[in-house]
Order: C-alpha cells, then structure tokens, then sequence
C-alpha cells in the first residue's frame, strides 16, 4: 500500500510529467532529425553562399 500513497503525492507526480514531456521532445527530436539537419544546413548554406 507504500506505493499507493506514492500515486497520490504531488511531487510524484510532477515528476511523472516532467519525464514524460522529456520523453516526448526526446521522440520528437529523433523523428524529426533528419528534416531539422536538413533545414539548418540549407540555412547555413544559403548564408554562405551569400558571403553573409
């Protein structure tokens, strides 16, 4: 019955959706890595290739 009154703290809690946030933009970022990689080196290039 520990567990229980654990299930209950709002401390616990939080927590639980701190690591659940982090686990989403943890997911997201792998699924969208290659778009963003690919968007930050057109920038990068387009920068460079005006001798910005």
């Amino acid at each position: 019955m520990k567990w229980f009154r654990g299930l209950r703290d709002k401390r616990g809690m939080e927590m639980v959706q701190v690591a659940i946030l982090v686990a989403i933009a943890v997911a997201v970022g792998i699924i969208f890595k290659g778009s963003v990689v690919d968007f930050v080196n057109r920038i990068f290039n387009a920068l460079d290739a005006a001798n910005f």
